[in-house]
């Protein structure tokens, strides 16, 4: 990527505090090395070095959304205040190319003590507009804050929401050329953040380089071309959104298991880790009794298919084991396998599964996604169950079923087609539930990309727009 072409260039970025026990520690640290150098004496050290981000590399090219994921602590704020320069790196180096417009912490930049207008002229002025702009600019700000009376009443009286929804409004005011939101608008309401998500695609259609960060998985899914996952100040995985999310899942799943293996070592022991796959036969195997060695076969041919594409399931799945998906796949009504739909028409899914244990309180579900990557629908067995459990409906619970290992079975998941034109993904996984409502839950097997359909439409005699059917009538 030449230099012209990237907003963002961060490498071998990393940041390094210094801990130390006791404040006579800091004094004796500031003192005592510079005098040891002097000397010609090695140098001591009076506290201990804790790296917040180490050896982060990425580009970012103008007009990309580039998002950041990872747990609290895992030195996402970090970076983002390096590229914005609020702190200095230890190591490394940050460039970028343009104007940044940062929504980092609530309130940052805005005195307590003024009023709303004030920190407005303020806050933007401080970002490089004057005051005639500001003049110029102002009513669009106060519009999509819409804090009413509140603008002339100081800071230190906005609630936290009150605070973001002003923040934005400035920023999003300055025409940014790289803008960087950092959770601040997980404060908002419904309405301000759908407000917000919309003037976001607006930017991003006119070439402004967005880097997002937010726990919000459908959210950076939906914003953003390409992300990075943080551990513990480090680079766990970088790649597409979709993939980088799905390595996301894995790691909050792992992390999870051990911390309720901890809790509810009763239900751990009910579900132990599935036995290890047998070892691939080496190249030795296919040698003849003769000590030759046999030619590939199409048999083997297929084999090294079949086994790259069990690669590439397991990259795709996750999970504690015990109990795993074999298949999904989709039929309509007739039960004649079927992979489009149209409104109105009955989409059976069903999940083949295998059981490596005995074991009972089983939920076995799928989540629909749509191309987009937007999640449509979830649902399980134990939906179901629950439903029974409060008398709403009758039935027999699954959550109760005994499975002994080397069990095979299925579930059938059923509903009519009310979906928009598009094509949609299925993912299935079985989990364990200590409780009957998803209050104890240990995921035993995910699976992403499942089984995929499309639905379309009959134009000519059922037609709507939108994502799904609301079944809506008119009436005069």
């Amino acid at each position: 990527m030449s230099s012209d072409e990237y907003s963002i260039r961060v490498n071998g970025l990393g940041k390094c505090y210094e801990i130390y026990a006791t404040p006579r520690d800091r004094l004796k640290q500031f003192i005592i090395p510079p005098i040891q150098r002097l000397v010609g004496r090695e140098p001591s050290s009076y506290c201990r070095e804790y790296w917040a981000l180490e050896n982060i590399s990425f580009d970012i090219r103008k007009g990309e959304a580039f998002g950041i994921v990872g747990r609290n602590g895992s030195g996402k704020s970090t970076l983002l205040q390096l590229i914005t320069g609020t702190i200095a790196p230890t190591v490394g180096t940050v460039e970028t190319r343009g104007r940044v417009a940062a929504l980092l912490e609530l309130g940052s930049g805005f005195n307590p003590e003024f009023t709303g207008r004030d920190n407005v002229y303020l806050n933007a002025m401080l970002l490089g507009m004057t005051h005639d702009e500001v003049d110029e600019r102002f009513d669009k700000i106060a519009a999509f804050a819409d804090i009413g009376d509140y603008l002339d009443q100081p800071v230190k009286t906005y609630s936290s929401g009150m605070l973001v929804r002003l923040a934005f409004a400035v920023q999003v005011q300055i025409e940014p050329d790289i803008l960087i939101v950092d959770e601040a608008l997980a404060v908002g309401d419904a309405l301000f953040q759908k407000r917000c998500f919309g003037r976001i695609e607006k930017l991003l259609s006119d070439g402004v380089t967005l880097l997002f960060v937010s726990h919000d998985q459908e959210s950076v899914r939906t914003l953003t071309n390409r992300a990075i996952l943080l551990k513990g100040g480090r680079e766990v995985s970088m790649g597409s959104a979709s993939q980088v999310l799905l390595d996301y899942r894995k790691l909050l799943h792992q992390e999870e298991s051990d911390y309720f293996s901890k809790l509810m070592q009763p239900a751990a022991d009910k579900v132990p880790a599935p036995a290890p796959a047998p070892a691939p036969q080496s190249a030795d195997s296919n040698a003849s009794s003769e000590g030759g060695t046999a030619p590939e076969s199409s048999e083997s041919s297929e084999k090294s298919q079949a086994a790259a594409v069990s690669g590439r399931a397991d990259q795709m799945s996750f999970g504690d084991g015990g109990v795993e998906v074999l298949s999904v796949g989709t039929f309509g009504a007739d039960d004649e396998p079927c992979a489009v739909f149209y409104p109105g028409d009955v989409i059976r899914i069903r999940v083949n599964c295998v059981s490596h244990i005995d074991t009972d309180s089983i939920n076995v579900g799928v989540r629909i996604r749509s191309r987009e990557g937007i999640k449509i629908y979830s649902w399980g067995t134990l939906n179901q169950d629950m439903q029974v459990l409060a008398g709403l409906r009758e039935g027999e619970l699954f959550w109760k079923r005994q499975l002994k290992a080397g069990e095979q079975f299925h579930v059938w998941l059923e509903c009519d087609c009310s979906l928009g034109s598009n094509l949609y993904e299925i993912q299935a996984s079985i989990s364990y539930e200590g409780k009957p409502d998803y209050t104890a839950q240990r995921i035993l097997h995910w699976k992403d990309e499942a089984a995929f359909f499309q639905t379309l439409m009959r134009q000519d005699e059922y037609f709507f727009g939108g994502i799904s059917d609301l079944h809506m009538a008119a009436r005069w």
